[in-house]
């Protein structure tokens, strides 16, 4: 989903880095591109500080500047370099790419060994893993490990096993090798024959390790519950009859001549949802994920996007069962017949894609792409055959909203005041990031009082303190089909 920028495409930073666009961000933090194909982090001072206080930053690290009345620091690095979020890195491409976080991840623990790092970014030159103090559920850190090295699958790195499976392209022994580089050696083996534990006892005792409870019992999938999505029971229901019904009764769907779940897109407004929805799908499923964005395969050379695109698609179906996400779609499969999307090279991409997602569907391959812009896609890729379901995802009603506030505050330590109901009937027809960022804020204004539990004021100064962004004030919403 796209960012609003703090800063505009060419401002310069302390370092010399100009800024292009913003591709990930928080109310904290933001991840530019720059010039020369580079990335820069920059970070507000009360975040800095915290990582300053926690030894994480040594002193000059970061580049301290000013920018209207804010103070903010700030890194950037190279093309060769990563500065990505841990839950939104590409899974690494080579075995020194993987020895490289996991490096980063036992350097960061042996600094900081309390902080969650499930929503850390991982900044390779600095070889640390800054936490950025979400309220995502906290994942341990051999989770972490597997999550980043598999493209997205929940499972631990201690299981060696599931890792070699769904990491062919690197030997057992390198894998090891980066088990090891995390300090996690202790139940690294790459053969349970190596000291008469079996395979699968390691992979319980592993997942017992996790906190989420969730994750100590593998995904959804593997334990046969049906897919739930907070706040989309419409939503919720498709995938779970579209995808998740099929994907568990194979053979029975099989017989009647129905092959792997259909390529799907999800369209609607900015903060609507879509991200969130299929980012808990990916969860559910356990598969791995790889994901085609403009940051990641965009080039100006004739030849190298679709090079790129072909690439990703067949990592995915060299390790499927998989989902390969397509975020942004307008960005590669415009019509070919409007303006600027006529030129030779827009005509390769989207014959690539044509190509490319009957091919991944027939290979294991769950296709799911995502726009704001529905109406500029080629009709070529929306015919059935390529794309057989187009769902449409309005901003959430007020019932959803319940539903969402509800599983988030679940979460947290809550007083017996709170109450959801008058909250989410301010937030209906908002997008989806705003109910996140009140409850996020709330429990900010709550640590910042010296509390221990989030009261209903809190929330609803967060509330009041949280304009709506999207310009559509509550706008009236229609089903999503």
């Amino acid at each position: 989903m796209a960012v609003e920028s703090w800063f505009p495409v060419g401002y310069a930073l302390p370092d010399g880095a100009s800024c292009r666009r913003a591709v990930h961000g928080d109310s904290q933090w933001q991840i530019f591109k720059t010039d020369g194909g580079g990335s820069a982090l920059v970070v507000r001072a009360e975040l800095l500080e915290r990582w300053k206080l926690l030894n994480l930053a040594e002193e000059g690290v970061f580049n301290v500047f000013n920018y209207g009345s804010e103070t903010f620091g700030e890194v950037s690095c190279g093309p060769s370099e990563s500065i990505s979020p841990v839950d939104q890195c590409k899974s690494p491409d080579s075995r020194n790419e993987a020895i490289a976080f996991a490096a980063a991840l036992k350097a960061t623990r042996e600094i900081d060994p309390e902080s969650a790092l499930q929503d850390a970014i991982y900044a390779e030159g600095l070889g640390r893993l800054f936490p950025t103090f979400s309220l995502s559920p906290r994942a341990t850190d051999d989770v972490i490990l597997g999550y980043w090295l598999t493209g997205g699958a929940q499972v631990s790195a201690k299981s060696t096993r599931r890792l070699n499976q769904m990491m062919s392209w690197l030997t057992p022994n390198g894998v090891n090798d980066v088990v090891s580089a995390a300090g996690m050696s202790q139940m690294a083996k790459t053969s349970s024959a190596d000291d008469g534990v079996d395979d699968d006892m390691l992979e319980k005792v592993a997942s017992i390790a996790t906190t989420d409870p969730s994750a100590a019992e593998g995904s959804g999938l593997e334990r046969g519950v049906p897919f739930a999505l907070a706040g989309r029971p419409l939503l919720e229901d498709f995938f779970n009859e579209h995808v998740v019904d099929i994907v568990k009764n194979k053979e029975r769907y099989a017989a009647l001549g129905i092959g792997f779940p259909s390529a799907i897109v999800l369209h609607g407004p900015p903060g609507c949802g879509k991200t969130f929805a299929v980012e808990q799908l990916v969860e559910y499923l356990g598969w791995p994920s790889f994901q085609v964005d403009a940051s990641s395969v965009a080039s100006p050379y004739i030849h190298e996007t679709s090079k790129k695109v072909a690439e990703v698609f067949d990592k995915a179906m060299k390790n499927s069962p998989s989902v390969l996400i397509i975020d942004e779609m307008e960005a590669f499969l415009a019509d070919r017949e409007s303006g600027s999307g006529s030129s030779t090279h827009r005509v390769e991409e989207v014959a690539e894609f044509l190509r490319r997602i009957p091919e991944a569907t027939k290979n294991e391959v769950l296709v799911v792409a995502m726009t704001n812009r529905v109406e500029m896609i080629d009709s070529a890729i929306m015919r059935r055959g390529r794309f057989d379901h187009v769902i449409q995802v309005d901003p959430a009603s007020a019932e959803e909203v319940h539903a969402l506030l509800t599983k988030l505050l679940s979460k947290l330590p809550c007083a017996k005041d709170v109450d959801p109901t008058p909250l989410s009937k301010k937030l209906a027809g908002r997008p989806l990031s705003d109910v996140a960022f009140v409850v996020r804020e709330g429990a900010r204004l709550c640590a910042r009082s010296g509390s221990t539990s989030i009261e209903q004021c809190f929330l609803i100064e967060a509330l009041e303190t949280t304009p709506d962004r999207s310009g559509n004030g509550n706008a009236r919403t229609i089903g999503f089909l």
